[in-house]
């Protein structure tokens, strides 16, 4: 069985206590955490440790963490980040999202997923919730789960479909929805040494009928399955179900029966009082996704009044055609400034506090507290390195704050998934990057030039 220690550095494993352990080691064996403690030069059973693991890295100078959950993107959307920058939802997919999707062939949905796994890898997610939706081939699904596999992340697929969307190429029965989802539970539950997991996503509440929203209730409850749907993520999505339903959205979430334990509540800004202690009661999860919240100008989300009430908050990178990144490092600050400067208290969101949403957050709203989110023996050995050793970090005070308010990807160094190095001096070890973003440039390429006729925005290059 290979061994590792990883020794020297500061570690933050995220646990109960809040630990800080500096200098600190983690030791992992197979794909599980053994040993975290505080490493010392003087101690004689730690030195035959580091003599007899098979793989030893010295952290002096860097931070290891749990990895991070990215508990909400989109990763076709990779093909789409920069196309326009000055749209709001509604018109934002109306122009941008279906007409480039809807050219994708199978294979550019493997590249765009590769691209946006190695992406999250790099920026220390070693966790994805993929939101997919684009089902114009069932290739296209089976392309992103390739991705999951050949970069060696760990994440769900949220099978995603609306019988009522707004783009009708895009629309889907019910019966195809759970029929195509029984398919990927049969092919893909626990591939790659169970990395790989399936969950429901229902895409939205204004695209779906009542009676898909029950019956994806029902075959959740069935099957154990996380639900993850976009909730309350405009204004204009509150008036659509109270015109339709006479509920806001996440009262029509709860009275449809989807709303639980295992409910991922995307977005959920324009939530009210009652509709926040309806989450609170039924236990479910918000993902906060600042960034395309502000760059959409979606509003923002009562976040610190929801970690009050107790409610778990996990924090999604959304896709790249509306970030356009998913650097999951750079997520951490604006997810503390947008909250300072939207109540005007620099005391809200400490830095722990926001790796904590990173980490366990994430964690537990997949359902997966009990072996990841942090740094304990029993865990899955999943963590990141990140270089405190720069210009725009050190000195450091407090690496947690470094961490928060100064790193980015690139600040990466090494990455472990399962006790398996996928990342090794900023490198992406299991893909060849600068062939795969060659093959995808050329892609995209061909289908801008056949999209700029109908769509002008596909032919301006600035």
């Amino acid at each position: 069985m290979t061994e590792k220690l990883i020794y020297n550095g500061t570690v933050l494993p995220m646990d109960a206590a809040g630990s800080v352990l500096k200098p600190g080691y983690v030791y992992v064996s197979g794909d599980e955490i053994k040993e975290v403690g505080l490493w010392s030069r003087d101690d004689e059973r730690l030195h035959r440790l580091r003599d007899t693991c098979s793989y030893v890295y010295d952290a002096e100078g860097k931070v290891v963490i749990p990895g991070l959950v990215n508990a909400h993107t989109h990763l076709f959307q990779t093909y789409m980040r920069g196309v326009s920058d000055h749209l709001p939802l509604a018109d934002w997919l109306r122009e941008i999202i279906w007409p480039l999707s809807l050219v994708m062939e199978p294979e550019d949905f493997y590249l765009a997923g590769l691209i946006g796994c190695v992406e999250n890898l790099k920026s220390g997610a070693t966790y994805v919730m993929d939101h997919h939706y684009i089902h114009t081939s069932p290739d296209n699904t089976s392309g992103v789960l390739r991705a999951f596999v050949d970069s060696g992340i760990r994440g769900h697929l949220a099978r995603g479909g609306a019988d009522l969307s707004g783009e009708h190429r895009l629309r889907e029965s019910a019966e195809q929805v759970f029929a195509a989802t029984d398919n990927l539970l049969d092919d893909w539950e626990g591939a790659a040494s169970g990395r790989v997991s399936i969950a429901l996503g229902p895409l939205n509440l204004y695209g779906c009928s009542h009676e898909f929203l029950e019956r994806a209730a029902r075959y959740a409850e069935e099957r154990s399955l996380i639900a993850h749907v976009h909730v309350a993520e405009t204004s204009g999505q509150i008036d659509n179900t109270l015109e339709r339903f006479g509920l806001r959205n996440l009262e029509l979430l709860n009275a449809v029966g989807l709303l639980g334990e295992r409910t991922q509540v995307v977005h959920g800004i324009w939530l009210d009082d009652g509709e926040l202690e309806t989450i609170r009661a039924r236990r479910a999860s918000v993902v906060h996704c600042p960034v395309s919240n502000m760059y959409l100008a979606s509003g923002v989300a009562r976040v610190p009044e929801m970690r009050r009430m107790g409610i778990n908050v996990a924090l999604g990178t959304d896709g790249p055609g509306s970030n356009n990144c998913q650097d999951n490092l750079e997520m951490l600050k604006f997810t503390a400034c947008l909250h300072k400067v939207d109540a005007m208290d620099a005391t809200l969101l400490p830095p722990m506090e926001v790796l904590r949403m990173a980490t366990n957050g994430g964690a537990k709203a997949m359902r997966r507290e009990a072996d990841l989110g942090s740094l304990e023996p029993g865990k899955k050995a999943d963590l990141v390195v990140v270089d405190l050793l720069k210009p725009h970090i050190s000195p450091v005070h407090r690496a947690s704050s470094a961490l928060v308010y100064n790193a980015n990807g690139n600040d990466v160094e090494l990455v472990m998934v399962g006790g398996r190095i996928v990342v090794e001096e900023r490198r992406c070890v299991l893909v060849d990057e600068r062939e795969l973003l060659r093959r995808a440039q050329a892609r995209v390429d061909a289908l801008r030039a056949k999209l700029a006729a109908r769509y002008p925005v596909f032919n301006s290059i600035q």
